[in-house]
């Protein structure tokens, strides 16, 4: 199982990137997707998730209003696109694929995980 996130890098505040995620089909069909991270020393934490058909999304707090999770099923990726990025905003960020169609904000609703992109934002 493979989940390449890319998109990552330094930024400064107030700035944007779009994170994405690959998968490979039989890995993401039929199931949810999200996005969690973790800063330095500090726990790994959700962000943004979707459903399987898209027509579903939550946002932790700290995110809502900046940041969009997406998804293209005909190319297996799911997309956030970060905006008025802060620098409370600086982790690793993974993408995951969840257990079922719709899965929720727990680490334990996802079942893969990719190896992570960093992001950095400075201020």
């Amino acid at each position: 199982v493979q989940l390449q996130a890319s998109g990552g890098g330094l930024v400064q505040a107030g700035d944007s990137l779009r994170l994405s995620c690959a998968t490979a089909k039989r890995t993401s069909s039929n199931n949810a997707m999200g996005w969690f991270r973790q800063g330095p020393g500090k726990e790994r934490e959700f962000v943004a998730a979707i459903s399987w058909r898209g027509d579903s999304t939550s946002y932790a707090d700290s995110v809502k209003g900046r940041f969009t999770i997406s998804r293209d099923n005909t190319k297996n990726t799911v997309y956030l696109q970060m905006n008025s990025l802060k620098p409370e905003d600086t982790a690793v960020y993974y993408c995951a694929v969840g257990r079922s169609a719709y899965s929720g904000s727990s680490l334990e609703g996802y079942r893969y995980w990719g190896q992570g992109t960093q992001v950095t934002v400075s201020s």
